[in-house]
């Protein structure tokens, strides 16, 4: 077979024989059928597609359309090895900035790397570990490569879980615009549209250059949580649920003569998300009443690459990514505790205002909490910006194939106060001097000083900055019996800069920014790394793969880690593969440097100290004490060390007929000084074990937080299956099908929160924060017959026991979820593509559970859809 190195004008996806099922083979071809050497995500030796065994699952970016999928998180999602995306529904209430992330194997995303086009992004500067998923113009991508295996020997430290390369177009000819629209049957709420524009000129093969733009614009409306019914309260008596706030409208309040109430308890606490509390006579709220399941988001992006042709054998590119982000989220309106009332006041209950009296009170101060339904919802607006410039150049200098290239990327985000924050000290004057009614409606006085209290405008702004210059060469060094023993050796120098700049006089006016008391922070490191990779073919059917990597950072030191396989083609019919690898991951510049932040816990927890078993102590104020939020503080920690791990991997591949592959393949992975910290139900569950955790005021009576910031916490064990089914069935007269499927199940995740301590099993269970999936998987069904196509998939994740922090007879098991999607597309108009589909096509609630780590209630945003079933349709126009 003759070996082009020329490029060709395409890549076309293929499976290939004995070829790792999971993995669609990326096979570039040039017009008169001679195959060139590719570079495969997962090494640095360019050969035959079809010669590499690596553990891959690719994606052709036209199964993106028949799923119906929109956004790069979606996309991960439908991948059995990943555990969770984060996305836009987890953003409300939790000061991401709206970020989207990837988690392979579930250990976080933090240990996922994320590429594009073979390198690196710049993390984004909220969590400074992982890349955002919103800045990936999914419509510009020609495929998604994920390499299941760990690859730190090869791509550096923090691709312990595995790495995910976005593979755009190489090239493009002539002008196309997409629009989609995506409507979910239950309300406007949540809609999704879409419009893309892309072109492209010159030839690289005829003109020697091509350039082509992709600019992609996608939004989606917010959806209230109170829209949906499976969300709709978190307060659920007949689960053992009462996740309700203590700080209300009308305010409760706190005497000194220790008596507990709220004025309007007895004519039944009527308003918006207010409950009676028959336990002391107060008022709690249902948040949820407030927030959203699905914030507003918007996405644009730009993606424009040129390419130049120097030599038959060599070409440079210029490729330049712009994307910004928003996010608008809303949750209830500010909670303000410690508000001081005098009888002075006209407001005091009995008093002149007419707020009803209480028994018992005889003009002591009252100490209030009140939550500002006044100013309106808390309204957050996040700005996430990423710019990334890459030169490059690649081909053949002297017999070796080589790759250079300067890349220059920063991330930008900001977080500002939309509405409903406002300035604390001045409500707590305005209470104090009887201007404002904690108890009921504003006078025109008290509405007009409340929106003079309003705070608006941007209290942060966090930057990472990354320039980086890497370059690499491979070639074939020595011919063996059996075949050419392959070699690569590589380079990589980058410099990293996060700032996070506070607008102190700002934030510091409001505590429930979360920022009240933060300072800024800065940092920056210098990265060196050499690597290296080998490939012998011991016989025709045998071969060692090896590669190494020393990384050195210059704030936390250096480490060596090797990788090594083997690769055994038995028959035809049958592979075996299996390798062993280190890995070592440097604490982010977040993890070090990251502003310490104190926002309230989701759930409402009894201060052990204040509050034991639900009783308030002597002199506690219950409504602050007991079933309350408590402010928790997070954020980074110079003293972090680096994260180590082994990871090893057994597969075999059995392709019994060119149309049939299966493979099943054993993972095994092992960290230690694992980087985390400590679920808060977790520190609450066990004070004796986390008492330093609880920083109390000097005179004991005020739990002021609980500091959980970064720390080594232990070790992390994983082990599991995956498997990958691909088979074209025979053409018949009434199309042509084929199937995919795509599972991994886990056998165990074990993981300690401090060295040392006990294992705790987190298959099928909800652990500390997140449950672990026994299976996932993802099946699709297509058919194709001339201009028709249809898609059928089938998504499921298995059941696991609930988070249970409820009484033992509310324990709950969470059933299995799985959806459902169908498409159908046409492509018989002239120069026009059809697609319509329908997402969740059975309309599938999500599935109960009483977990409380993220701010909605009654259901886990991070692994299942609040939309319901959703109609969506694509037209696309070739010019």
């Amino acid at each position: 077979m003759m070996i082009e190195r020329a490029l060709t004008r395409s890549l076309r996806v293929m499976f290939a024989g004995g070829l790792v099922v999971g993995m669609h083979a990326a096979v570039a071809q040039t017009d008169d059928g001679a195959i060139q050497r590719v570079e495969v995500t997962g090494s640095s030796i360019k050969r035959l597609a079809a010669e590499t065994a690596l553990p891959i699952t690719s994606i052709k970016a036209s199964d993106f359309e028949k799923q119906g999928l929109t956004t790069a998180a979606e996309v991960m999602n439908t991948l059995s090895m990943n555990q969770s995306s984060t996305g836009s529904t987890q953003s409300v209430g939790s000061g991401t900035g709206g970020i989207a992330t990837a988690d392979l194997r579930g250990l976080g995303s933090n240990k996922t790397l994320v590429l594009l086009n073979g390198r690196r992004l710049a993390s984004h500067p909220f969590n400074g570990s992982s890349v955002d998923l919103n800045i990936i113009p999914l419509s510009a991508l020609e495929r998604v490569e994920v390499l299941r295996d760990g690859a730190s020997a090869i791509y550096g430290t923090d691709a312990i879980g595995g790495v995910i390369n976005f593979i755009t177009k190489r090239s493009v000819q002539g002008a196309t615009v997409s629009v989609e629209r995506y409507q979910p049957q239950a309300s406007g709420a949540g809609a999704e549209s879409r419009l893309n524009l892309s072109g492209g000129y010159g030839d690289l093969n005829k003109d020697g250059w091509n350039v082509f733009g992709v600019i992609d614009l996608h939004k989606q409306t917010a959806l209230d949580a109170a829209d949906r019914d499976f969300s709709s309260t978190s307060v659920r008596p007949d689960k053992g649920i009462n996740n309700s706030s203590g700080t209300s409208q009308p305010g409760n309040f706190y005497s000194d003569n220790g008596i507990t109430g709220n004025p309007y308890y007895a004519s039944g606490c009527v308003g918006k998300g207010l409950i009676a509390n028959s336990a002391n006579g107060t008022c709690r709220t249902n948040t949820v009443a407030y927030i959203q399941d699905i914030p507003k988001t918007q996405q644009e992006s730009f993606l424009g690459k040129a390419t130049f042709k120097l030599s038959e054998d060599d070409i440079a590119t210029v490729e330049y990514l712009h994307s910004r982000s928003t996010n608008a989220s809303a949750i209830a309106p500010s909670p303000l505790t410690g508000i001081t009332m005098t009888s002075a006041s006209p407001y005091y209950p009995g008093g002149s205002a007419g707020v009803p009296a209480v028994a018992g009170l005889t003009g002591e101060n009252l100490t209030i909490n009140w939550r500002t339904v006044a100013a309106g919802k808390r309204q957050g607006y996040d700005t996430s910006i990423s710019d990334r410039l890459v030169l490059a150049s690649e081909g053949l200098v002297a017999g070796w194939d080589y790759n250079v290239g300067l890349t220059y990327g920063i991330s930008k985000a900001s977080s500002a106060f939309a509405g409903g924050y406002t300035n604390d000290s001045l409500i707590k004057a305005g209470v104090l001097n009887g201007t404002l009614n904690p108890f009921g409606e504003q006078s025109a006085a008290g509405q007009a000083y409340i929106d003079s209290a309003q705070l608006l405008g941007e209290y942060l702004a966090a930057k990472m900055t990354s320039i980086g210059v890497d370059g690499k060469i491979s070639r074939e060094i020595y011919e063996l019996p059996a075949g050419s023993v392959g070699f690569a050796i590589g380079t990589e120098f980058r410099h990293d800069k996060a700032t996070y700049d506070i607008n102190t006089d700002l934030a510091s006016q409001a505590s429930s920014s979360g920022y009240a008391d933060a300072k800024d922070q800065a940092g920056q490191r210098n990265i060196a790394a050499l690597y290296s990779e080998l490939s012998v073919p011991l016989t025709k059917s045998l071969e060692l793969s090896a590669a190494a990597r020393y990384d050195h950072y210059n704030d936390v030191g250096g480490s060596f880690n090797p990788k090594i396989g083997l690769r055994w083609e038995a028959s035809k019919q049958l592979m075996f593969r299996t390798s062993y690898n280190t890995g070592f991951r440097a604490p982010t510049l977040y993890d070090l440097h990251g502003p310490a932040t104190s926002t309230f816990t989701s759930n409402a927890y009894d201060d052990p100290v204040l509050c034991p078993g639900g009783v308030a102590a002597a002199g506690a104020n219950p409504n602050v004490a007991c079933n309350q939020q408590q402010y928790i503080r997070s954020g980074g920690n110079a003293n972090l060390k680096p994260e180590k791990s082994k990871t090893f991997a057994l597969g075999a591949v059995f392709e019994p007929i060119n149309s049939l592959s299966v493979s099943l393949d054993y993972f095994n992975i092992k960290i230690r000084d694992s980087i985390g910290t400590v679920a808060e139900s977790t520190i609450f569950d066990n004070y004796e074990k986390y008492k330093s955790y609880f920083v109390y005021s000097a005179d004991g009576k005020t739990l002021q937080y609980v500091n959980a910031v970064l720390d080594n916490l232990g070790e992390v064990k994983t082990s599991g299956i995956d498997t990958s089914l691909r088979w074209k069935l025979p053409r018949t007269s009434v199309g042509h099908f084929t199937f995919q499927f795509d599972g991994t199940w886990v056998h165990s995740y074990k993981y300690q929160n401090e060295t040392g301590g006990e294992f705790v099993e987190n298959v099928g269970v909800y652990g500390d924060n997140a449950p672990v999936f026994r299976w996932k998987h993802n099946a699709t069904i297509n058919w194709k017959k001339g201009a028709w196509g249809a898609s059928f998939a089938n998504k499921y994740l298995s059941g696991y026991e609930d988070e249970n922090d409820v009484a033992e007879q509310y324990y709950h098991h969470v059933r299995a979820y799985s959806t459902y999607s169908l498409s159908g597309s046409y492509t018989g108009f002239k120069n026009t593509d059809l697609t319509v589909g329908i997402k969740n096509l059975f309309d599938s609630a999500p599935p109960y559970t009483n977990q409380g780590t993220t701010f909605q209630s009654g259901y886990d945003p991070r692994y299942t859809d609040p939309l319901g079933r959703t109609f969506y349709v694509k037209a696309t126009y070739k010019f």
